[in-house]
């Protein structure tokens, strides 16, 4: 899957703490842009035909023991070959030493090499796992952001209609805030969407008539969260005594969002409704849902076994 977005090898250098064996250039100038990570077997065994040099290359046991078997001579060619192509980053993982014809290429053709002491499958996986939310697609939507009994709940809405006000009740609840008026949404997996806030308004909410408030030091570090799952969609609207309203809960309603369709449910709004408690509920309902207990289909159940006594 290739991303639009970039993130710099500085920062991969940093997170992962990686040893610099070479590099050509400033690292923040080094641009990932593909949350792929390859093993370069067939590469170094000549077979480059397929070999994407965007992709990040992984070094392990089995790619170094190939080449350090191979004559002086040979060894020689295969790194010449393969780093003639200019991968964007060589990364050598389990604390293997790197090799001098090795280190000679990166440095010949511009390569940039490094080295980790952690396993290669376990280096790959954090490594995919980070590049996967770096670069993932992303939309930012207009709502507030909460975490409620675990669930990251996204609220939506028309302005003053109050997401913000439903938000700072449920923190005052005990709950948390991930974001308020702008949530930036990322699809990091088939099946998983994370929220977060800009990082100009992390932490801070505004209540129409008392102005913005920061959150984090008003309540606390424990009532704010930087990221959390989607796991349901609320959207909020003005009563309309004319709608018929789900009073079972049998309706399947879903949002879809960079195409990932998350469960949703409906609220209509109106003067004394006290919606973070709506929303406490909303939440643990939710949660049981996921856990293979629904109360809906459950109570409909008993009902048409009352119907047929």
């Amino acid at each position: 899957m290739q991303s639009k977005y970039s993130i710099s090898l500085e920062s991969i250098i940093k997170e992962f703490q990686l040893e610099t064996i070479h590099m050509p250039c400033s690292a923040a100038e080094i641009k990932i842009s593909t949350p792929e990570v390859d093993r370069p077997g067939l590469a170094l065994a000549g077979f480059v035909e397929m070999f994407n040099p965007k992709r990040i290359q992984i070094i392990g046991r089995a790619e170094h023991r190939y080449l350090s078997e191979l004559s002086f001579t040979n060894r020689k060619i295969r790194l010449e070959e393969f780093m003639k192509i200019k991968p964007v980053a060589v990364i050598l993982s389990s604390q293997l030493k790197e090799l001098d014809e090795m280190v000679e290429a990166a440095k010949k053709y511009s390569v940039p090499l490094l080295s980790t002491s952690v396993r290669t499958s376990e280096f790959m996986a954090s490594l995919i796992a980070s590049l996967n939310t770096s670069l993932a697609p992303r939309i930012t939507r207009h709502g507030g952001f909460v975490e409620v009994y675990g669930e990251g709940m996204l609220i939506l809405g028309d302005s003053g209609i109050g997401k913000s006000e439903t938000a700072i009740e449920l923190v005052k609840r005990g709950h948390r805030l991930i974001a308020d008026d702008a949530v930036e949404i990322k699809r990091v997996s088939a099946k998983t969407l994370v929220g977060s806030a800009p990082e100009l308004i992390r932490y801070y909410i505004e209540l129409r008539g008392i102005g913005i408030v920061d959150v984090r030091r008003l309540f606390g570090m424990g009532a704010v969260k930087a990221t959390e799952r989607i796991d349901l969609v609320i959207n909020l609207e003005h009563w309309d005594p004319e709608k018929m309203y789900d009073r079972f809960g049998l309706e399947e309603q879903y949002e879809n969002i960079l195409g990932i369709n998350v469960p949703a449910i409906t609220i209509p709004v109106h003067p004394g409704r006290n919606l973070a408690v709506v929303l406490e509920i909303a939440a643990m309902n939710n949660r049981q849902k996921k856990m293979g207990y629904n109360t809906a289909e459950e109570f409909n159940k008993r009902l048409m076994e009352q119907d047929f006594e």
